[in-house]
């Protein structure tokens, strides 16, 4: 890579289970891949007493170093330790939150030491990998980015989520809602045509819900209104579906089947 530095902004979807990475060259935008080819790389972060790895490298090893393989960050940023979800997710989650002045920090075995780092921290160890991809493509240095959060995120999430990519060393140029980039990515405003347009957004991820509805005209985007839930995706679903499973095999075993 050469020490030219990259004019433009790339988009970064920084989410709870997966994250990408895109950049815009004149009239089109790209999905960037991967060293393994993946459009997507997972939000995990591991730490091993001699390395820390992040992405694909970390899910890989999650089942041998659980106590130090870090996902789901994106429900901590931003958050309480006496949240309640924050609460709940600690019950299920393999790797130890601690309590530091009413901020949830994560604890880890990095280099034969223990660590605590903040959910900022391990978002922007995400970010650098988004970065890094994004780097590798273009050739050049990137500084600048745009990173898409929940439309529900509150100010504090927002914040957080900026913080983690000054840390990453990007200068983050905007927060903009996940429902309106995927109104954007989907061309609904492109050719700025005065037609008025009402759009509904569903956004169902890994650990988010949003639904917004989107008034669309002359190419600027106005959101009349969202709802949604910054604690329910995928990940909920199937640890309802392990809560379910863990007690049917408790009755079972009562009864000696």
């Amino acid at each position: 890579m050469s020490d030219e530095v990259y004019d433009g902004a790339i988009g970064i979807d920084l989410g709870t289970t997966y994250s990408c990475v895109a950049n815009y060259e004149g009239a089109n935008v790209e999905i960037i891949a991967n060293e393994q080819g993946s459009f997507t790389t997972p939000s995990f972060v591991s730490f091993t007493p001699e390395e820390r790895l992040i992405g694909e490298a970390a899910k890989n090893q999650a089942a041998m170093n659980p106590a130090n393989t870090v996902f789901d960050v994106k429900r901590l940023i931003g958050r309480r330790f006496d949240d309640e979800t924050v609460k709940k997710d600690i019950e299920s989650w393999p790797f130890k939150i601690t309590d530091h002045d009413g901020a949830p920090m994560v604890q880890v075995e990095y280099l034969n030491e223990t660590k605590t780092f903040s959910p900022q921290e391990i978002s922007a160890m995400v970010l650098v990998k988004m970065k890094e991809v994004a780097e590798t493509k273009l050739g050049k240095k990137v500084e600048k980015a745009v990173i898409t959060v929940p439309a529900y995120f509150n100010d504090n999430q927002r914040q957080a989520t900026k913080d983690a990519g000054s840390i990453a060393g990007l200068n983050v140029l905007r927060i903009i809602n996940e429902p309106t980039a995927a109104a954007i990515a989907y061309g609904l405003g492109s050719g700025k045509s005065e037609k008025e347009r009402n759009v509904l957004i569903y956004d169902l991820g890994g650990g988010t819900f949003d639904v917004s509805l989107l008034h669309i005209q002359g190419g600027v985007f106005t959101v009349k209104a969202t709802a949604g839930d910054t604690h329910l995706g995928g990940q909920d679903f199937d640890t309802n579906l392990l809560d379910h499973f863990k007690k049917e095999f408790s009755k079972r075993a009562k009864k000696g089947e």
